[in-house]
């Protein structure tokens, strides 16, 4: 399945228009996608099927640490 939305943002700039993108407009869309698969898998007459939630907020935390880190360790190799 391919989901997308289209969102208008205004006003806000940086990390916070980032963890917008990338966590809140997410969380935004992917119970759409959960009711979508659940109807689709019951309709094929398969057992019920229920995505898990997802925490887009600690996924997007991850990823900044990782990528923090992963920077931090190219800054690192390029100095010595």
């Amino acid at each position: 399945m391919k989901q997308a939305g289209i969102f208008t943002v205004k006003g806000v700039e940086g990390e916070e228009r980032a963890q917008l993108l990338g966590a809140y407009c997410p969380n935004l869309l992917f119970p759409y996608v959960r009711e979508v698969v659940s109807d689709l898998v019951a309709k094929g007459s398969f057992p019920q099927m229920v995505l898990q939630p997802i925490n887009f907020d600690a996924l997007y935390q991850q990823q900044r640490q990782q990528q923090a880190k992963a920077q931090a360790e190219a800054e690192g190799e390029t100095v010595q």
